[in-house]
């Protein structure tokens, strides 16, 4: 299968209220060499990193709760939703990020991370590359409650699970944010706690 052939005819920015939603035409030649023109709503909120925080000793992760519209909107009865840390780069390289994020979301101030994976989450409709960490946690590292930040309205709950714990919460349906799931899958695969 060779690659398409691609012209972006018009882009019209639809809004930016939030993030940046375009309405995008663009030409296509398909496989069969037959141009198409397509058209398709492009939201672009900028790229993001999640870490899943894992103790070796205790044998436990640090995941959050908070409550997501998105959810709500499409049937999570309650809206809040458990998952790894994670947030939009901002400014930051994945790395400064992800660490930065962490700090703010969990409390714990990590000096190193390791890269796990690099992915689209939505690439139907969304332009983000979510960067995806795994970083190991101590009680030394703790800093502070976590929570999340005022100013950007987070209420966020840290949560302390032991692995066979939140594993077993993929299967009961408690977990069922992609990220976290990948991180989880990848920590067992790999064996990290």
């Amino acid at each position: 299968m060779k690659n398409p052939e691609i012209e972006i005819k018009e882009t019209k920015l639809l809004s930016d209220n939030w993030y940046i939603l375009n309405k995008v035409s663009f030409s296509y030649k398909n496989q069969k060499d037959k141009p198409e023109i397509q058209i398709r709503e492009v939201y672009d909120r900028g790229n993001g990193a999640g870490i899943l925080l894992y103790n070796t000793i205790k044998k436990t992760v640090i995941l959050t709760r908070q409550f997501r519209l998105p959810t709500y909107m499409n049937g999570n009865k309650t809206g809040m939703m458990i998952e790894v840390c994670a947030g939009l780069l901002d400014k930051d390289n994945a790395e400064q990020a992800v660490i930065r994020e962490t700090e703010e979301e969990t409390g714990y101030r990590l000096k190193k991370v390791e890269k796990v994976v690099e992915t689209y989450m939505s690439p139907g409709s969304v332009t983000e590359i979510l960067y995806l960490f795994v970083g190991e946690y101590d009680e030394t590292m703790k800093v502070s409650a976590g929570g999340g930040l005022d100013a950007e309205q987070e209420n966020i709950e840290v949560l302390e699970y032991t692995f066979d714990e939140a594993y077993a919460m993929i299967e009961s349906g408690e977990i069922t944010d992609a990220k976290t799931i990948l991180l989880l899958q990848h920590a067992k695969i790999k064996g990290l706690v």
